[in-house]
C-alpha cells in the first residue's frame, strides 16, 4: 500500500511539472526551435545521469531494429514538442494542451490503422464527444487577442502535436523490453542532432533569465518528469495512471490563467470538459450508457 501511495504521489508531481511547462516556454522568450533543441540537450544530460544510476547503460544492449524504431519515435517527440510550443504562441496554453490531450484517439486510430486493433462502439461515441468538444473550442474565440485565424492556426498545431506524440506513443509501445529511460534518453539526443542548427548560442543569453528556463525545461520537465513519471508507472494501475494524467491539463489552464491572464471562455470551457472527459473515458476504458458495451 505504501509503494502505491509512493507512486500515487510521483505520478502526481510528474503531472504537476508537466502542467507549467508551457509557462516556462513562453517564458523563456525563445522561439519554439530554440527551445525544443536546449530541451533535448539538457534532458539528455539528465537522463544520462537517471541511466547511469539505474545501470540501463550497461546492462541493455540494443538491436539495429530496436535502434531504428527509437530513433523514428525520438524523430516524432521532436516534431510533437515543436507543434506544441508553437501552438501556445496563438490559441493559448490552456487550449492547446487540452486539443492535445486528444491524443488517446489518434493513438487508438493508429492501432485499428497498423496493429488490427478493435474499434469498439464505446470507443466511437468517445470519438464522437471528443469531436463535439474540439467544435466548441474551434467554434469559440482566443482569450489571447490572436486573430480568429491565428487562433485556428493555434488549434491545428496542437492536433499536428497530439498526432506525433501518438506516434512516438505506439512506437514506445512496440519496444517494451527496452527500459523506458534508455528510450527517451536516445530520443533526447537524436533530438540533439536534429535541431543543433537550431541552437542559436549566442542570442539566447540577450533575454534575462533564458537559461534558467531553458534548464529548467530539460532538467525538470523532461529529466525529473521522466524519472517520476516511468518510476510510477511500474507500480500503478494502468486505470489509476489514466486519471491522474488529466492533471496536467488542469494545471496548464490554471497557469494560464493565474500567470498570462487567460481564462477560458465559457464555450472553451464547455469544449474543454468534453474532449478530457472523453480522452478519461477512452484511457480508462469507461463504458458508455447509449452503447452498452466497450
Amino acid at each position: 500500500m505504501k509503494v502505491k501511495s509512493r507512486a500515487s504521489l510521483q505520478m502526481t508531481c510528474a503531472m504537476v511539472i508537466s502542467g507549467t511547462v508551457g509557462w516556462f516556454v513562453l517564458a523563456s522568450g525563445q522561439p519554439p526551435l530554440v527551445v525544443v533543441f536546449w530541451r533535448c540537450l539538457f534532458g539528455a544530460l539528465a537522463l544520462l545521469l537517471v541511466c547511469a544510476g539505474l545501470g540501463v547503460l550497461r546492462d541493455h544492449r540494443l538491436s539495429c531494429w530496436q535502434a531504428l524504431l527509437i530513433s523514428l519515435g525520438g524523430l516524432a517527440l521532436v516534431l510533437n514538442w515543436l507543434l506544441l510550443f508553437s501552438a501556445y504562441q496563438h490559441a493559448s496554453i490552456a487550449v492547446a494542451t487540452v486539443v492535445y490531450h486528444t491524443q488517446p484517439f489518434m493513438l487508438v486510430g493508429l492501432g485499428v490503422l497498423f496493429f488490427n486493433e478493435r474499434f469498439s462502439w464505446s470507443k466511437a461515441g468517445w470519438l464522437l464527444i471528443a469531436f463535439a468538444g474540439m467544435a466548441c473550442i474551434v467554434s469559440a474565440k482566443s482569450s489571447t487577442g490572436a486573430s480568429g485565424a491565428a487562433y485556428l492556426y493555434g488549434v491545428l498545431l496542437a492536433l499536428g502535436s497530439a498526432f506525433f506524440y501518438a506516434i512516438a506513443a505506439a512506437i514506445t509501445k512496440r519496444l517494451k523490453e527496452v527500459p523506458a529511460h534508455l528510450i527517451v534518453l536516445i530520443q533526447m539526443l537524436v533530438g540533439v542532432v536534429v535541431m543543433g542548427p537550431f541552437a542559436r548560442l549566442a542570442e539566447v543569453g540577450q533575454i534575462q533569465d533564458a537559461w534558467v528556463y531553458l534548464i529548467a525545461i530539460g532538467v525538470i520537465h523532461t529529466g525529473l518528469m521522466s524519472t517520476l513519471l516511468y518510476g510510477a508507472i511500474q507500480e500503478i494501475p494502468t486505470a489509476l495512471v489514466g486519471a491522474l494524467s488529466f492533471i496536467y491539463p488542469v494545471v496548464a489552464i490554471l497557469v494560464d490563467w493565474v500567470a498570462f491572464d487567460h481564462p477560458l471562455s465559457l464555450l472553451q470551457l464547455l469544449g474543454a470538459v468534453a474532449i478530457l472527459l472523453a480522452a478519461a473515458g477512452m484511457t480508462c476504458a469507461w463504458t458508455l450508457p447509449i452503447t452498452g458495451r466497450r
